[in-house]
């Protein structure tokens, strides 16, 4: 039996899925890419040789762990789409007082795994994980809430929301990281799109089984018929937007049943999964200044290809 949790969130899922499809551009949140399989995917998505963001990034982190360190230690550190919780080891590496690791995941079973992986590897930090749809206003423990908080937010993941949730997104966390807090953020920056191109279309095939799995989600756990050998993935970097659109592209005339609902594709019609915008520091440094942070400090590769910034929550 599912649990009123479970319950809640297949519903909202639900919801979420038969409205998207039911759009002119047929479309679905990128959040429902990282179940426990969309999470394993997305990791060895992050070890391919076309796929240069995290190597890059934790580059940069390693690089100038002991300078971010000194700015968030003390506090309590919450990660938000933890994921793995890979990158923040990082920084765990180098800092030694911090007042607690709180990593916050939508996909329950993953987060749970990589917080007990975190808290056998450190022993002496406590660990407090929190399983929430960070895209949206969530409460943190009292210990945590109303103690001093600094934001982790790698992987650009906030270039996969629009410029207008990137703001939203923001403004949520500078209220909830508060009087004294900082948010350490990794930024894609806008770049040949011969690079974003292979990146995102691997050879190996790797980020078209991430894109379709999310098609198997919804047969798995929302009674769908979709065939995964009648779509395709697609990325392509649409220049003018500024950003990579991914989409899954059917490659027929088709009709899918979704817990009773049907929807008509025509042949090459799209449903558009993930956006992963780019920016330039000033245009990235203009929106933390519009949502209630301040520009601190900001690092970037010698290649100038991805950029870690450490923003203040404005006084």
């Amino acid at each position: 039996m599912l649990s009123s949790d479970n319950q809640g969130r297949s519903i909202e899922f639900l919801d979420d899925v038969i409205s998207g499809l039911s759009m002119e551009q047929k479309a679905l949140s990128p959040k429902y890419l990282y179940d426990a399989n969309g999470s394993a995917l997305f990791d060895k998505i992050c070890e391919l040789d076309e796929y240069y963001p995290t190597r890059t990034e934790v580059g940069l982190l390693s690089e100038r762990a002991n300078e971010i360190a000194k700015l968030v230690n003390g506090q309590h550190l919450i990660e938000f789409g933890s994921g793995s919780s890979t990158k923040i080891r990082i920084l765990l590496d180098a800092a030694d007082g911090l007042a607690s690791y709180v990593p916050v995941d939508i996909s329950r079973e993953h987060l749970l795994g990589a917080a007990g992986s975190i808290s056998s590897d450190y022993p002496d930090l406590e660990v407090i994980p929190v399983c929430a749809d960070f895209t949206k206003s969530f409460d943190l423990p009292d210990v945590v809430d109303n103690g001093t908080k600094a934001g982790f937010f790698p992987g650009s993941t906030i270039g996969n929301f629009s410029r207008n949730e990137a703001k939203d997104f923001l403004s949520m966390a500078a209220r909830m990281l508060g009087e004294g807090g900082g948010l350490v953020i990794g930024v894609d920056l806008k770049k040949d799109p011969r690079l974003l191109q292979a990146a995102y279309n691997d050879q190996q095939g790797v980020t078209a089984e991430f894109n379709l799995n999310l098609l198997t989600r919804i047969n798995r756990e929302l009674d769908g018929n979709f065939d995964l050998n009648a779509f395709t993935h697609d990325a392509r970097y649409v220049n003018d937007k500024g950003r990579v659109e991914m989409h899954l592209i059917s490659q027929k005339e088709q009709v899918v049943t979704i817990s009773g609902h049907a929807f008509n594709f025509k042949q090459d019609e799209s449903i558009h999964t993930e956006n992963s915008h780019k920016y330039d520091i000033a245009e990235f440094h203009d929106i933390g200044r519009e949502t209630g942070f301040e520009p601190s400090q900001t690092w970037t590769d010698s290649n100038e290809l991805f950029s870690v910034h450490y923003l203040k929550v404005a006084a």
